[in-house]
């Protein structure tokens, strides 16, 4: 055999090979061993920041007010957003209770729900007699409640308490300690003690029914706390922590003539802030080493809000943004958690009003616009403007803050979510789907 010919035959012996081995791969593809997949789905940590009450203008004004018109919030780092639709079966407009109940249970709630549907215990979306929340404690999940306003209030509440209407404070506060939760902590401490009783905040207790809620907290084990320096003083491997921030709300609602005129500050000095109970309270749950549900609330984005605080709403908006700070740094070191975020009304309808560059910024606003609608300075009515922080050139311009009344609003609203499974979070985000989220992040089911 020549030379040429020896070349030509390895040629064709190598195609063939090559051909061979290409075709016992495609075989081996369609036909050998298949990868087993895991029918465990992926399970991770929920938390859910509620800054009651907070619309779109309100974030627009905050952003302003502490980074400027191109800078970034917190909140305008999480990564997904969608028009939240907040409607109650009775109502086009959320109560707190109502929009509250909804957020636990995964169902349609009516406007005067707390927990339940007014006369008999409501049916969650998983098919449980319960909230997510204790459907999660079931589970052998540690959960924890942050409330800047009393213990009460419904954006946390509702998660532990179910009764016939959200003045039963007696029977609220009661079932929140009794339901075991690892972590809670909130202001209203008058809810927690017999009528006349002098508490540590100084106030007399309120309670009809004769219970002292603090020391049974105490008997079920429960790490009492009343200070910022106290709850800092504790160990993040504490079991379970119940945190009495004030007599009545971290914050004092009213508005900033009347707070002015008391010499009264708009927080409670001794509290610690929604960002730092929801630091500590991260720090806690990481130690357990296990899957948690928190749900975290600043009330005072509603209270100002309701009563045309300018001053007090922006603040309470911004400690919101910080405890969204204090999530999103959790969730870089720990990936499996998401972290989602809404309001469920819009209170006191604020918008911006912009004062061209060529006004005195430090003239004072006119007490209402034209249309009415009061307007409020950097102190109230009949007060300079805000000045925002500066611009990308450098340039600080100022706003005023006009209200469209005392009431909660329907629209503009919308929900954000982060980390694990934020992609699940629809553009257009039904009320109900906030409880879908946390369900699907702690039990690995999106629920239709």
């Amino acid at each position: 055999m020549n030379t040429s010919d020896l070349k030509t035959t390895i040629i064709k012996a190598a195609v063939i090979v090559i051909l061979t081995a290409f075709v016992a791969v495609l075989v081996i593809l369609k036909f050998g061993p298949k990868k087993v997949e895991s029918s465990t789905p992926v399970r991770g940590s929920a938390i859910f920041i509620h800054p009651d009450g907070s619309s779109i203008s309100a974030w627009a004004a905050v952003r302003l007010l502490t980074v400027g018109p191109d800078g970034m919030l917190n909140w305008d780092k999480l990564d997904r957003m969608g028009v939240y639709r907040g409607h109650l079966k009775d109502s086009l407009a959320s109560s707190s209770n109502g929009g509250a109940t909804v957020h636990a249970y995964g169902v349609k709630a009516m406007y005067r729900s707390y927990g339940a549907s007014r006369d008999f215990p409501l049916t969650s979306r998983s098919g449980k007699p319960y909230s997510i929340m204790t459907e999660a404690q079931k589970a052998g999940m540690p959960v924890g409640i942050i409330n800047s306003g009393q213990i009460a209030e419904p954006g946390t509440g509702c998660f532990l308490a179910g009764v016939n209407g959200r003045s039963l404070t007696d029977e609220i506060t009661s079932k929140i300690i009794e339901s075991g939760a690892e972590i809670v902590m909130a202001g209203g401490e008058e809810y927690l003690i017999p009528k006349g009783e002098i508490g540590r905040h100084g106030e007399p207790g309120k309670r009809k029914d004769g219970e002292n809620i603090i020391e049974r907290a105490r008997e079920l084990g429960y790490q009492v706390v009343f200070t910022r320096d106290e709850l800092f003083a504790l160990p993040a491997t504490t079991d379970k922590v119940f945190g009495v921030f004030a007599a009545g709300h971290t914050f004092n609602q009213a508005t900033e003539e009347e707070l002015s005129a008391a010499g009264l500050p708009l927080y409670v000095e001794t509290a610690p802030s929604v960002a730092e109970m929801t630091d500590f309270a991260l720090r806690m749950l990481e130690a357990k080493g296990k899957e948690f549900l928190l749900v975290v609330e600043e009330e005072g984005t509603d209270n100002f809000a309701n009563r045309n605080n300018a001053r007090g709403t922006l603040e309470a908006l911004r400690r919101a943004d910080d405890a969204i700070g204090v999530a999103l740094k959790y969730i870089e070191k720990n990936p499996n958690t998401l972290l989602v975020t809404a309001a469920d009304s819009n209170a006191g309808g604020p918008s911006i009003r912009c004062i061209l560059e060529s006004k005195n910024p430090e003239a004072a606003l006119p007490n209402k616009m034209k249309c009415g609608a009061p307007l409020d300075g950097r102190d109230g009515s009949n007060t300079p403007p805000f000045v925002a922080a500066p611009d990308r050139d450098g340039k600080q311009l100022a706003f005023g803050i006009a209200w469209a009344g005392y009431a909660d609003f329907s629209g503009g609203i919308v929900a954000r979510a982060h980390g694990m499974n934020s992609e699940a979070l629809p553009n257009n985000v039904d009320n109900t789907d906030i409880y879908r989220m946390m369900y699907l992040t702690l039990f690995g089911e999106w629920l239709e």
